[in-house]
C-alpha cells in the first residue's frame, strides 16, 4: 500500500528538482560559511599567539607556548591543532596582517588554498596565486598545479 502511494503521489519532476536545487544552495552557503569562519579563526589564532610570543624576551619561549597550547588544544579539538598547525597559523598571520583583507579573500579561498599559498616567500609571487586564484577561481589542486608549474616565473618573469 506504502510503495502504491509513493508511486502514484510523486511530485512533479520538476518540483522535484527545484528542490534539490534549493538544497544545494543552502549546502554550498553552508560550506562557505565554515569556511570563512575558519579561515578567520585561523588568522585570530595566528594573531593571538604571535601577539603573546612578541611580549616575550625570551627566543626559547615562542617554541615553548606554542608546543604546550598543541597538545592542550589538541586534547579538546583534535589533531587540527598540531604544533606545525599553529605555527603556520601564526605565519598566515604574518603573511597576510590586515583583516580586511583575510575577510575577503576568505569569500573565494578556503584554508586549503592559504596553506598553499604560505610557503610563498616572495610577496609579489605570492599576491599574483593569491589574485589570480580569486579571480579564476582555482581549486586547491589547480593552485598547487600551477604554483609547482612555475606560472609566475613563466609569466611575470
Amino acid at each position: 500500500m506504502l510503495a502504491e502511494l509513493s508511486s502514484t503521489n510523486s511530485p512533479p519532476q520538476v518540483l522535484l528538482e527545484e528542490i534539490k536545487y534549493l538544497i544545494n544552495q543552502a549546502r554550498g552557503h553552508v560550506v562557505s560559511t565554515v569556511n570563512q569562519k575558519l579561515v578567520l579563526l585561523n588568522w585570530k589564532i595566528g594573531k593571538q599567539i604571535k601577539t603573546e610570543i612578541v611580549k616575550s624576551t625570551r627566543a626559547d619561549y615562542g617554541d615553548e607556548i606554542v608546543a604546550t597550547l598543541s597538545r592542550q588544544l589538541q586534547v579538546d579539538y583534535g589533531q587540527g591543532f598540531t604544533r606545525s598547525a599553529l605555527f603556520r597559523m601564526v605565519q598566515f598571520y604574518e603573511m597576510f596582517p590586515n583583516v580586511q583583507i583575510v575577510v575577503t579573500l576568505s569569500q573565494q579561498l578556503g584554508w586549503s588554498h592559504f596553506v598553499e599559498l604560505i610557503p610563498i616567500l616572495d610577496p609579489i609571487k605570492r599576491e599574483f596565486y593569491t589574485e589570480i586564484c580569486q579571480v579564476e577561481r582555482w581549486s586547491v589542486r589547480v593552485l598547487r598545479e600551477r604554483i609547482q608549474s612555475m606560472l609566475f616565473e613563466r609569466t611575470v618573469v
